[in-house]
């Protein structure tokens, strides 16, 4: 019992433990097998040698809290910054390295080493994100190690792994319930026989939400995903050849809303709504297909896959009032509730009086959008001995095509007796448009190993051409098309001290496209990345620390409804600002103590401490800009980023703490913008987590999120005060066979 408590306390120590190695360690070895080419990065109990900030959480770790909410698990990654919206991290904002957090539309995100987003290039805001339930593991890119997973290079990548299909039966159910109606159930059922093999998972989450509106109703969500994987094998003696079908859907109906509270509402019931938001609904579905052909033997592994998913959508929430041509300024009224221009509308926005004048009409916009991705790729690795040095070759092509199409509409409701209560006006359109993204790319990686030295010189190259089309009657004529190409360098390395220790370091340049909407005049954005790095892994302990240095050309934002009311009559225009740098360090750190013959004390610790600011002077009309002067720093960056996990195991039971600590954030920056000058309050969140086997009858578990219950304003944007998840409480019971 104690060897295995032992091998299980190894991999499951914490969400911050990085325990992985890349396949570019398997030099030695060759190459993968196909399961290992689905999980990008493979892992192994020693010293890892690539070069490059990579981030495994398994499946393990991810077993350990049971969070739904991806931003939970990425707080105890390093070099991640992320912007809290809804508690529930249903539309998450996440960042890495000080890259803007705003819709998670930075990052490169994919799923099983496919791009997700609804329209990754042509519009990469992620108003849709995959179920973090049905994940078994994370990977997270930054710097050198994200160079071959564009397009965007800047920040990093992240690659969220499903549920491969086992080598024998094998199922599992796991039902939970717990605090504001919160229920959980999820069961998946798959076997192999012969060369055959299938799988298939189905989750439902919902919840009635912590939120309190005025005058009652829901504030939660009810989401669905079903999946299934059918593969059969074709290997024979020369080669290993796997072919697969994943199929997917899922769907979400959530009573979220963008309308947040006075600061003043705040301090008395950071959960209240406001009875305005009583309509405000989203609603969408989402459908993938992909097919995957692998194919190796000692020398070479090739891995395709064709993919296609489907996202349509439709979000009516509380735009602002009816002001002649010009929306009101949510943001505006709740930030100076009291002022006398204000205070008409903040009335009527909480029921306190009806609406009496024209102008006082609430108007609620939906915005519906459909969405496609799909594409063709390939990667090959080769593994050589050339000039008696061993290389590996890693080579990737993507043929990749994406579109937006927008059909914005806004109506008019007065607020009688605390209901919104349609004026019987027409539905006025407003946006109807289309954006269209063609995109091949390629990428290229030779890792050479010259003694203790793994050198690997890499390149990327993204070829664009995007077309916009505005589809409003009468406005066909406003159209463009344009063509982005760029090759992007980038060279690494990882020295071998000794069997426990090395040092890494790394160079690239990153890129962020512009919109297909955008004129040429809006530039992409660009960088140099620098980083320098040490490894340390004995014993079980395990230490790595890296400095980052971002130098950025031009900085690239869009306008969104997330952003601010300010941009409900610019939706999705670009912005650029002038030359920004961001630099950091990132520490990770594990330890596992052997308390007694039957008690072990895994520990673990995660810091991150970034600073992001202009470089030079300008004035800009976005949002969050307005006048900056050199040295203002960047909005929604935390200074300052903490988490340790603490846990104590035995052999049928372990008891797990983690405590997160993040410092304030401004929300804008410069001079002249609204909540220039304000912060979001520093927060500091405990989550416990404890389980019981049962034996055969399957294992208990009981989770509190936020145990000292502290809730913080997170965010104002964009209309109003946020809240933090308030302490929540879940117990469930998994049962596997």
């Amino acid at each position: 019992m104690k060897n295995s408590k032992r091998k299980y306390i190894s991999v499951a120590v914490a969400l911050a433990i990085q325990v992985n190695v890349s396949a570019e360690d398997n030099i030695d070895s060759g190459p993968a097998e196909y399961n290992e080419r689905i999980q990008i990065i493979g892992h192994d109990d020693k010293l890892r040698t690539e070069a490059g900030a990579a981030t495994l959480i398994g499946e393990v770790e991810l077993e350990k809290f049971k969070f739904d909410d991806i931003n939970r698990v990425l707080y105890s990654v390093p070099g991640v910054n992320i912007r809290e919206e809804d508690g529930y991290g249903l539309r998450p904002n996440i960042g890495f390295r000080g890259a803007t957090p705003e819709r998670s539309k930075k990052i490169t995100v994919m799923e099983d080493g496919v791009l997700i987003g609804p329209a990754p290039y042509s519009a990469p805001a992620a108003y849709y994100f995959p179920m973090m339930s049905k994940m078994t593991a994370l990977e997270v890119f930054k710097g050198p190690a994200a160079i071959k997973y564009g397009p965007n290079t800047v920040a990093g990548a992240l690659n969220m792994t499903t549920r491969q299909i086992p080598n024998s039966k094998e199922g599992a159910i796991d039902i939970a319930a717990g605090s504001d109606g919160y229920t959980k159930t999820k069961g998946y059922f798959g076997t192999t026989n012969g060369n055959f093999g299938y799988l298939v998972e189905a989750i439902n989450i919902q919840a009635d939400g912590f939120k309190e509106l005025d005058g009652g109703g829901d504030t939660g969500f009810d989401k669905n995903d079903i999946m299934a994987k059918f593969q059969y094998d074709f290997s024979n003696s020369q080669y290993n050849q796997v072919v697969e079908l994943k199929l997917s859907y899922a769907d979400e109906t959530s009573d979220e809303t963008y309308l947040g509270l006075t600061d003043a509402d705040f301090e008395k019931n950071p959960n209240r709504r406001y009875v305005a938001s009583q309509n405000d609904l989203m609603d969408w579905d989402h459908q993938q297909v992909q097919f995957t052909h692998f194919i190796g033997n000692d020398d070479f592994d090739v891995t395709t896959r064709v993919y296609r998913n489907d996202f349509e959508r439709s979000w009516n929430k509380v735009n602002g009032f009816k002001d002649g041509q010009v929306n009101s300024d949510l943001q505006d009224i709740l930030t100076n509730p009291e002022s006398d221009a204000n205070s008409p509308f903040y009335e009527v926005l909480t029921g306190q009086r009806d609406t009496e004048r024209e102008y006082e009409k609430i108007i609620l916009g939906d915005n519906q959008r459909e969405y496609y991705s799909q594409g063709i790729q390939s990667e090959l690795y080769l593994y050589q001995i050339l000039f008696d040095m061993k290389h590996v070759f890693n080579v990737g092509v993507r043929f990749h095509q994406d579109q937006i199409r927008r059909r914005h509409t806004t109506d008019a409701f007065t607020m009688t007796s605390g209901q919104l209560v349609s004026d019987g006006s027409e539905t006025i359109s407003t946006d109807t448009n289309r954006e269209k993204t063609e995109a091949l790319s390629v990428f290229f990686k030779d890792t050479i190993t010259l003694g203790a030295l793994d050198l690997t010189l890499g390149l990327r190259g993204e070829f664009l051409k995007a077309d916009y089309q505005n589809e409003a009657l009468g406005k066909e004529g406003e159209w463009q098309k344009k063509d982005t190409d760029i090759w992007l360098p980038s060279i690494s390395g990882f020295y071998t001290l000794s069997d426990s220790a090395g040092w890494f370091f790394g160079i690239h340049e990153g890129f962020v496209p512009t919109s297909p909407k955008e004129l040429p005049s809006v530039k992409i954005e660009n960088s140099i990345n620098y980083e320098l790095g040490a490894r340390y892994h004995d014993n079980g302990s395990q230490l790595e620390a890296v400095i980052f240095y971002n130098d950025i050309e031009n900085l690239k934002e869009g306008c969104s409804f997330s952003t601010a009311s300010q941009c409900a009559n610019n939706i999705d225009a670009e912005f650029n600002s002038s030359e920004a740098s961001v630099i950091g360090l990132e520490l990770s750190a594990q330890h596992t103590y052997e308390l007694s013959a039957d008690f072990d004390l895994p520990i673990s610790l995660s810091y991150t401490y970034t600073k992001g600011e202009f470089d030079n002077a300008f004035t800009s009309d976005f949002s969050m800009w307005g006048v900056v002067e050199a040295g203002d720093s960047l909005p929604y960056l935390p200074e300052n980023q903490l988490t340790l996990d603490v846990g104590i195991a035995a052999n049928n039971w372990q008891v797990n703490l983690i405590t997160r600590y993040i410092s304030e954030m401004e929300e804008a920056s410069g001079e002249g913008v609204l909540l220039s000058g304000v912060t979001t309050e520093e927060l500091t969140i405990v989550d416990l987590a404890a389980s019981y086997d049962l034996g055969d009858i399957g294992n208990v578990y009981f989770k509190v999120d936020n145990v000292l219950d502290d809730q913080k304003i997170i965010s104002r944007r964009p209309y109003g005060a946020r809240p933090s998840k308030p302490r929540s409480f879940v117990i469930g019971y998994q049962y596997s066979f």
